[in-house]
């Protein structure tokens, strides 16, 4: 006689049994037992899973601005515009109103023409605010340190309208002011 240890194939737990077939150790006393141990391991994921699943959205948002905010301190517009959908249907909202991506990053480009005038970007007070499974709102503040030579300290509102795209999370229209 030998001793065969295996996973029980309903909850996982091990079980010790003989050559001849017979339990010598199982966690639990019936099948229904196991079950139950099973069902509860299942329901324990899931209630300790749903908030981690919740936040996500709201995490990866957050994710797309902070490299926005990595790019535009490096100097880096193109970098900085990757945040943004790349569609005609882009809009940016300022003074003006600048429809489509390589618009929105040629008034950037004009509005920025050096790292001196980018200066350091920073946001601040952000909320952002679920519209769905497929779109998002952000507000919050903006501030760049600049020199006075560079244009001095600028700061301001805004508000970004998010959409999941196949590439992630993208802005698909920015009001700043």
């Amino acid at each position: 006689m030998f001793l065969m240890v295996f996973k029980c194939s309903v909850c996982a737990d091990w079980v010790w049994k003989t050559s001849s077939n017979r339990v010598i150790f199982h966690y639990h006393f019936s099948r229904r037992d196991c079950l139950y141990t099973a069902f509860m391991k299942k329901f324990l994921c899931l209630v300790v899973g749903l908030p981690l699943m919740a936040a996500a959205p709201e995490q990866e948002i957050r994710g797309v601005m902070d490299a926005q905010v990595d790019a535009w301190n490096r100097g880096d517009i193109q970098g900085f515009m990757e945040g943004y959908e790349n569609s005609e249907a882009t809009t940016f909202v300022g003074s003006a109103i600048t429809k489509g991506h390589a618009l929105v990053l040629a008034r950037y480009l004009k509005s920025y023409p050096t790292r001196e005038k980018m200066g350091t970007l920073r946001f601040s007070d952000i909320e952002t605010r679920m519209l769905g499974t497929e779109y998002a709102s952000v507000i919050g503040r903006f501030h760049l340190d600049r020199s006075a030579e560079a244009g001095g300290e600028a700061a301001g509102i805004f508000t970004l309208l998010f959409r999941k795209t196949g590439q992630g999370w993208k802005i698909i229209l920015d009001h700043t002011s």
